[in-house]
């Protein structure tokens, strides 16, 4: 039911910083935790971020201090703030949105997924 669709990456040089967008539609936004996963290439997709319906978050290890996940219940929009940005999180990054509300697909709702390039 829930649509999603993924934005904002590109190319960034180390150290600097990008902020990616998943806006949702279709379904009702605040009834979902949202994550965001990324995937370098020849690499499993690993978990990135997760917040709640209710605001708590989780980063994982290799991100905490860098980057921040957020939501925005009225534009139905989930973000992720990337700082201090290394080569290492180059990757295609991917939203992930989930309840126990309504049906959803086993694993949850995913974006398209976006680009994140950090290189000199």
């Amino acid at each position: 039911q829930v649509q999603l669709v993924e934005s904002g990456g590109g190319l960034v040089q180390p150290g600097g910083s990008l902020r990616l967008s998943c806006a949702a539609s279709g379904s009702r936004f605040s009834l979902y935790a949202m994550r965001w996963y990324r995937q370098a290439p020849g690499k499993q997709r690993e978990l990135v971020a997760s917040i709640t319906p209710g605001g708590s978050t989780n980063l994982a290890d290799s991100v905490k201090g860098r980057f921040t996940i957020t939501r925005d219940n009225v534009q139905n929009t989930a973000y992720l703030q990337m700082n201090s940005l290394k080569p290492e999180d180059t990757a295609v990054y991917y939203c992930n949105a989930w309840t126990s509300i309504v049906q959803v697909p086993v694993g949850g709702v995913w974006g398209q997924g976006t680009q994140v390039t950090v290189s000199s």
